[in-house]
């Protein structure tokens, strides 16, 4: 990914950045990282709207092997009803995308990055709940 910027932090802590998303790795199995992941957000408000198992899919679609990699539909409902408020068609953006990934021994945990949204719809007044909704998805990337 172009224009990653990684923090000299122990691993389970660095965090990359790239212009749509945050993502780190982390020291827990695949399973740990969903777990974790799933009660980090909820801390923050944010519940669990869809459990999209790639691997599986892939599989039974496509007849495609990969590994371990589950796309998360997460929601703060507070954040969303007043984003929708203000820009109708937003949900066309939501919800959050967290996935939790792995690529051989290593975990990845990863979430869309909300400010993306303000490059799309560019209404200012969604300035103020992107901010909190990227606040918050650091926040849950941190302690995870």
């Amino acid at each position: 990914v172009t224009g990653v910027q990684t923090c000299a932090l122990p691993i389970s802590h660095r965090m990359e950045t790239s212009n749509y998303g945050f993502s780190k790795v982390v020291a827990l199995s695949f399973e740990e990282a969903i777990d974790k992941t799933k009660s980090c957000c909820q801390a923050e408000g944010f519940g669990n709207l869809t459990t999209i198992d790639m691997k599986a899919k892939m599989k039974e679609k496509i007849n495609v092997d990969m590994e371990n990699y589950v796309i998360l539909g997460m929601c703060n409902p507070k954040l969303a009803n007043e984003a929708v408020q203000v820009e109708y068609e937003i949900g066309l953006l939501l919800p959050c995308n967290f996935i939790v990934y792995q690529k051989g021994d290593t975990v990845h945990v990863a979430a869309q990055r909300p400010s993306v949204m303000s490059q799309v719809a560019t209404n200012e007044a969604l300035n103020t709940l992107v901010n909190t909704a990227e606040e918050k998805i650091l926040k849950i990337l941190t302690a995870i």
